[in-house]
């Protein structure tokens, strides 16, 4: 479950994410996403309270800092501050935002000392290119790369030009996320045809377009602020496509024949 904008409206509407949240772990999706970007710490305000009713061994929290935040010092700083608001003492995968100037053999290094602590259990990238994975296994433990987390839809398939490949070669996990594109559809088109397949098929759009995504063997993070879309998320797991269906989405949203640089919200 992601959460980006999640935390951030009214008393009513927070307390309806937070059932929401609980829907999910009851259903048994264990895994959060969070950023101390989002609401500047009131997406992981609002996971912190939602997992309180749940034994926190049975639960996967991922949060992410800022590039700026990266040196020894602001690291810890930044890590504790989103800790005190997930409430919990240790994160199971903690990921650099974006990359910006960041010196990656600096960062590595700290993330490993965190790791040894015990503060995270994991650590990883966000928003990362071929290139960028490539130097990251170049510096020292490098390798100990656990994911990177990459904008993935169906309008959006730079990355199986060859970052998917080298993830699995390197047995980094790829996260997905925005499946859905985003509020303004600015990168995935809702084109006529896939309203008709989903019609079809007795889905939603974003039933279909999130069960694509799970079927291309990787993580996904799709955002939900009410049950009523985290229930029509879950749909997705049951939906299957044949081999026409698939030959008419890659018609409709081709993947790209040559590199492109990854689209980023």
């Amino acid at each position: 479950m992601g959460t980006w904008r999640l935390g951030e409206g009214s008393k009513e509407k927070y307390q309806q994410e937070v059932a929401t949240l609980r829907y999910g772990l009851n259903q048994g999706i264990t895994l959060i996403d969070t950023a101390e970007m989002y609401g500047q710490g009131a997406a992981e305000s609002l996971v912190g309270e939602a997992i309180q009713p749940f034994v926190r061994t049975n639960l996967t929290i991922v949060s992410k800092f800022y590039p700026w935040h990266a040196n020894a010092q602001k690291l810890r700083t930044s890590l504790a501050a989103s800790l005190k608001r997930l409430q919990t003492d240790y994160l199971d995968l903690y990921l650099l935002h974006w990359r910006q100037d960041t010196n990656l053999a600096e960062i590595v290094k700290n993330l490993e000392n965190l790791k040894q602590e015990g503060l995270i259990h994991q650590w990883g990238v966000s928003n990362f290119d071929v290139a960028d994975i490539k130097e990251l296994l170049n510096i020292p433990d490098g390798n100990q790369c656990f994911a990177n987390e990459d904008l993935y839809n169906l309008g959006s398939r730079g990355v199986e030009t060859s970052l998917l490949e080298l993830q699995r070669q390197q047995k980094i996990r790829f996260i997905a996320y925005s499946p859905f594109g985003s509020e303004n559809s600015r990168y995935l088109e809702i084109k006529p045809q896939l309203r008709q397949m989903a019609r079809k098929k007795g889905i939603t759009v974003h039933s279909l377009l999130l069960a694509w995504v799970l079927q291309q063997g990787v993580y996904c993070i799709p955002k939900a602020s009410s049950i009523k879309h985290l229930a029509e998320n879950l749909t997705a797991l049951d939906v299957s496509f044949s081999d026409d269906e698939l030959s008419q989405l890659n018609m409709l949203y081709p993947r790209p024949i040559n590199k492109v640089s990854l689209d980023m919200i």
